[in-house]
């Protein structure tokens, strides 16, 4: 993990710092924005339904992110007793921020293959920096939705995943959700989740290249 620092410049990680901006506040709204959907008003009385990065931007969170490609940004507060079905809902809120992600990804890659086959003359300089920006765009969506659909809590992955278990089963472990930062950073420091995680990056890439390729 600790590698990314040695391949960093200032212009790739001015790129980036906007990247991370987008793809957490793209995240975010959408968390609170498929809460609000199902009734719960919590986010938007926070202000969290806004487009301003600063709303959203947690700080440990987007320095991983800028440095090792996997991050999280500051939780939306969701209140379940707002939804008609507590834990399917909150499933569904969790997915809407790693989904966000990959619509954006996709979205770049879709943008990028055009590019390659439609781009007009340009400066050099301007097309390698644009295909820069967009690689720099599908990776960094891909890894912050592939992380956060870890299932350790308090990761979106947890709520989604946990939510297939007994209800019993499920309060009791969202009731320690707090442990699983212990977890989270333990398993970030010692790099457990760089190998796996990675292949799921690649597969996911790989696989949207791949459907690009056939529009």
């Amino acid at each position: 993990m600790f590698g990314y620092l040695s391949n960093l410049d200032i212009a790739a990680l001015l790129m980036r710092a906007v990247v991370v901006l987008i793809a957490m506040t793209f995240h975010e709204v959408a968390h609170g924005y498929a809460a609000y959907k199902l009734g719960d008003p919590t986010a938007k009385s926070m202000g969290r339904l806004s487009w301003n990065p600063l709303r959203h931007i947690d700080p440990i969170g987007a320095i991983c992110m800028l440095l090792f490609r996997v991050g999280w940004a500051k939780p939306v507060m969701v209140n379940p007793y707002y939804f008609k079905k507590p834990k399917r809902d909150l499933a569904i809120v969790s997915l809407a921020g790693p989904v966000a992600n990959f619509i954006l990804a996709f979205l770049g890659v879709l943008v990028l293959q055009l590019l390659a086959r439609f781009l007009p003359p340009m400066p050099v300089w301007f097309v390698n920096l644009l295909g820069s920006f967009l690689q720099t765009f599908i990776v960094l969506n891909i890894g912050l939705g592939v992380f956060n659909l870890v299932p350790i809590p308090p990761l979106d992955g947890s709520k989604i995943f946990l939510s297939f278990l007994p209800d019993r089963l499920y309060n009791d472990i969202m009731r320690h959700e707090q442990l699983g930062w212990i977890v989270l950073m333990v398993a970030l420091v010692l790099g457990v989740l760089d190998t796996p995680i990675n292949i799921v990056v690649n597969g996911v890439i790989n696989g949207m290249f791949w459907l690009v390729s056939w529009i």
